[in-house]
């Protein structure tokens, strides 16, 4: 069946992402190879893996990248030499034995059985040093790989963080900012009730005037 997902990758995702494809790329496999396991693996399309590879995760890990790259030549360096090493060693014990001559046939073949037997020891000791070896630097490199993940997840951690802060301060921000323009309008209208007081006050005055008579008459009685 089709994988379809069309959620969100996840931290945990985008880690097992990161761990096929290095894997892969040590072993000296091929990415489409790593994406499809992947994409088994979390029910996505090997294209959603690759995708979301190149253009959110690769970037993260490129020294774990060039570390596995690494590896992987030691890897094919390690057999190269085991091969030539096998190869050199049969051709000086063929031609030892050819120079003793067809009438130490026996001799030869007992000889010959014995060194082979020695042979093959010594390849098997050469070859599981070597792989001690490589062993350890792999050990080296899955560490430094699973310190580089821990920082990374470490930071993804903190970034979230600081989302959080920067979301209550925005919040906080626009409370006060509201809360000034409440002051500013209720100083506005208690202004404007100031100066219209004042205007009632002068009105509240009273005017008089005299009368043909001689007498005061008020004029104004002011605004109630």
């Amino acid at each position: 069946m089709t994988a379809t997902r069309q959620d969100a990758w996840t931290p945990d995702d985008d880690l097992l992402l990161a761990e096929v494809s290095l894997r892969y790329i040590r072993d000296g496999g091929t990415q489409l190879a790593a994406f499809e396991e992947v994409g088994m693996r979390l029910g996505r399309t090997a294209a959603a893996c690759g995708f979301r590879w190149n253009s959110a995760i690769r970037k993260n890990y490129e020294s774990a990248i060039q570390l596995a790259k690494t590896q992987r030549q030691e890897r094919k360096r390690a057999k190269r030499k085991v091969r030539e090493d096998v190869h050199v060693e049969y051709q000086e014990n063929t031609s030892s034995m050819e120079s003793e001559g067809s009438t130490a046939v026996p001799a030869v073949a007992s000889r010959s059985n014995e060194m082979e037997e020695e042979l093959s020891f010594e390849v098997v000791i050469r070859f599981l040093r070597n792989q001690k070896d490589a062993m350890k630097r792999m050990k080296h490199a899955d560490k430094e790989l699973e310190a580089r993940t821990r920082e990374v997840e470490q930071l993804r951690a903190e970034n979230e963080e600081l989302k959080k802060e920067l979301s209550l301060a925005k919040a906080d921000h626009q409370v006060v900012n509201d809360d000034y323009r409440a002051l500013i309008q209720i100083m506005d209208r208690a202004r404007k009730l100031a100066i219209l007081g004042d205007a009632e006050e002068v009105d509240m005055k009273p005017r008089f005037k005299m009368d043909a008579n001689g007498n005061l008459e008020r004029v104004n009685h002011g605004k109630l």
